[in-house]
């Protein structure tokens, strides 16, 4: 079995924040397929029309109710915009979110309700039948085998090592996807057919939470009907619109508490110091995965990286220490390693406290101590 080998260190272009130091003020609205490519094709309808309609609707509720918020879409229009452009667009922009909006269908007709999908592994062949077919757009594009390393979307084998690739941000995408769907079941009153992992190329570079929502099955005559409608497209970007704002007041919460400081008592002097001193000592604890040592150092764009890039080095004790990726959350740290691991078994995550590498235990300590 030929095993295609996906560059896991694209995740290095992401910002690795931790929910704490995360905001929500840019959001990337991205209305699936497009131009040449018409997505699912219904009996009345296509795919790329009804997820462009309600992209727009999407993006008026968070122009109209959420004031500094900033909405970027992928496409206005009916136009072709590769996979990658999409995620491109969102990463240029530094969006704190994406949303990729799709239409599903199933053999089975009677087939019905939504579903939210995050990057990461299939649980299901059918997870696995809905994220080819919506990677199969790839073929639209001019070599598409070189723009996504090999990626051969009408072969389950491409996905053995893709699908091990997993969003950095997959805790607050699983967050985010909840939420969806729960208001699309209680206020939209939608079937729930739950949140989802699987391989989408449209999530595979995004550098944010991200999620892929199929709102409903136009291959069933009756849901079809219910997507055209202009009832049925404002329940469920209203639904949608309000996810984006239980988010983003679940986020702001956290933030400021996370910015609340202990006053200093002024009649201390060792406590005399300013807010923004005190805010400088907080999390200043980094995790990162360490993939190799040397006793010598070594090129970190030599073959034994395979091209990585983003690779800090660091001296200690007279050994050379070669690290990627980079977060305050050591859960989300050890995500990212498994995924490291796939191209270098022997990495493991590593704490580091002012440029110098300190123990897990201690450092979780000081943590939670905070």
């Amino acid at each position: 079995m030929a095993l295609l080998i996906i560059s896991l260190f694209s995740a290095n272009t992401i910002k690795s924040q931790h929910l704490s130091a995360y905001s929500v003020s840019k959001i990337v609205i991205d209305a699936g397929h497009g131009g040449k490519d018409p997505g699912t094709v219904g009996k009345i309808s296509m795919e790329k029309d009804i997820t462009l309609s309600i992209a727009k609707r999407v993006g008026d509720l968070i122009d109209q109710n959420l004031p500094g918020v900033k909405v970027i879409y992928t496409r206005t229009d009916d136009t072709f915009i590769p996979l990658d452009e999409r995620s491109r667009i969102a990463n240029r922009e530094s969006a704190d979110l994406f949303i990729s909006i799709h239409c599903n269908a199933a053999p089975n007709k009677g087939v019905t309700g939504t579903e939210t999908y995050v990057m990461g592994l299939h649980k299901s062949n059918e997870n696995l039948d809905v994220a080819m077919r919506e990677n199969a757009v790839i073929t639209y594009e001019d070599e598409y085998h070189e723009k996504y390393e090999g990626y051969d979307p009408n072969s389950a084998e491409s996905f053995i090592i893709f699908t091990m690739l997993q969003n950095a941000f997959l805790e607050q995408s699983l967050d985010f996807a909840s939420i969806i769907q729960g208001d699309l079941k209680e206020r939209a009153k939608r079937p729930d057919r739950g949140v989802r992992q699987a391989g989408f190329l449209v999530l595979w570079k995004t550098s944010m939470p991200s999620v892929l929502v199929e709102v409903g099955y136009l291959s069933n005559p009756r849901e079809e009907v219910f997507l055209n409608s202009n009832e049925g497209q404002e329940l469920i970007a209203s639904s949608i619109y309000r996810a984006i704002k239980a988010y983003k007041q679940k986020v702001d919460a956290i933030v400021e508490s996370n910015q609340k400081t202990v006053k200093p008592d002024p009649s201390k002097p060792e406590n005399i110091e300013n807010e923004s001193t005190t805010m400088a000592k907080v999390n200043t604890i980094e995790f990162k995965v360490q993939i190799a040592s040397s006793q010598t150092p070594m090129n970190s764009k030599g073959t034994q990286f395979d091209g990585i890039n983003n690779i800090d080095t660091l001296v200690v004790n007279g050994v050379y220490k070669y690290l990627v990726g980079g977060s305050q959350s050591y859960p989300e740290a050890l995500e990212y390693c498994k995924v490291v691991k796939q191209k270098f078994p022997d990495a493991f995550v590593v704490a580091i406290e002012n440029g110098e590498i300190i123990p897990i235990k201690k450092a979780l300590e000081k943590i939670n101590s905070n």
